[in-house]
């Protein structure tokens, strides 16, 4: 997602009033049955791309990109958490709509207006924590942080961020290299939370504690995957697919210079991750696999996320029919990493085995 790199690529409403709890249109919208679960992942996936949905306004931020959606869809509104990005640094931004071709039009809250503050916060990540009846907001800034607020309606209801950990772990100190710590996500099980985080470096980190106790109690991070520095960058996701499985997504950059996504299934979340589409010929979503309505305005499939009607921390989703939310960039864009104009669209999954 993040990285403070300079990178030549080639490659980027109103405000809702929604109580605590998370309503749902339906409670099991994003559940599959048991017998279907474990054969609905294909092992090659294909996408139909939207345009680009959602820009930067034109307002006194001056901002240069919209990145990292994190998105949940309750009662027929979709709330969007992403990070705001310009030379001068990241910060956090708010917003909902109720029809993508209306995402544009959507009011931006800057959260740094709140008491998640200013500075540098970014790579957000949302759910509705069940056993404290609250939301949690993850993001990245310079450690791993959560805000929390009981509603995920009010953009000023967000609490001071609190650190996961007391300094970076040795660990990542160890094995980042020249990257950088990014892309903090949290998903639960019935019995632990875990954390996960990337370091630009091929190293993919996991840290837990158990779910009575979060977000107290973290573990030292051990690496949960690890490849070669560009195969394994960034901006992970975690789902539970049901039937006992796991999805796990990682953005990589591929041998022209692009973004994409790589993915992987385990039995647990602090399980063991074997390849599904895992390689360039192969992907979760390239620019290959994707298919756009005229030339492409992007040839970067970068960091987003599954659009999630569960909201809770178990983060279930349906594994057919797959809707992924994600940031591009025009293939014409060069220039510091930060300043590239990255704005949203959003992939359909078009090979679903449902």
């Amino acid at each position: 997602m993040l990285s403070r790199v300079t990178l030549a690529l080639a490659l980027a409403g109103c405000t809702a009033t929604i109580g605590a709890t998370p309503l749902r249109d339906a409670p099991d919208k994003d559940v599959v049955s048991a017998s279907s679960a474990a054969d609905a992942l294909p092992s090659s996936f294909t996408w139909s791309s939207s345009g680009a949905l959602v820009s930067p306004k034109i307002d006194s931020e001056d901002l240069a990109a919209i990145k990292d959606p994190s998105i949940v869809e309750i009662n027929s509104t979709y709330h969007v958490f992403a990070s705001t990005a310009k030379e001068a640094g990241y910060g956090l931004v708010y917003f909902n709509f109720t029809d993508f071709s209306q995402a544009n039009n959507a009011k931006f809250n800057y959260l740094d207006q709140t008491a998640i503050g200013s500075g540098y916060r970014a790579a957000p990540e949302i759910f509705y924590f069940e056993p404290q009846s609250i939301w949690y907001l993850i993001f990245q800034n310079g450690n791993a942080a959560y805000s929390t607020n009981l509603n995920i309606g009010d953009p000023a209801g967000w609490s001071a961020p609190t650190n996961f950990y007391n300094g970076t772990p040795p660990i990542i100190t160890q094995n980042i290299g020249s990257g950088y710590w990014v892309d903090m996500w949290v998903i639960c099980d019935s019995s632990n939370c875990y954390l996960f985080s990337s370091d630009d470096n091929g190293h993919l980190y996991r840290s837990q504690t158990s779910l009575s106790s979060f977000p107290n109690g973290m573990s030292q991070p051990v690496i949960a995957l690890a490849d070669s520095q560009y195969a394994l960058y960034e901006a992970s996701n975690v789902y539970n697919v049901g039937n006992g499985q796991y999805l796990l997504i990682v953005e990589a950059i591929g041998s022209d210079g692009n973004r994409y996504f790589r993915s992987w299934t385990s039995n647990s979340p602090g399980g063991t991750w074997t390849g599904l589409a895992d390689t360039e010929a192969n992907p979760f979503a390239r620019s290959t696999n994707v298919a756009f309505n005229g030339t492409a305005w992007t040839k970067s499939i970068s960091h987003g996320e599954v659009v999630r009607t569960s909201t809770d921390q178990t983060l279930t989703i349906s594994p057919c029919n797959l809707r992924y939310f994600y940031q591009g960039v025009s293939p014409n864009a060069t220039g510091d990493y930060n300043a590239l104009p990255w704005r949203l669209g959003l992939l359909t999954q078009t090979n679903s085995n449902c």
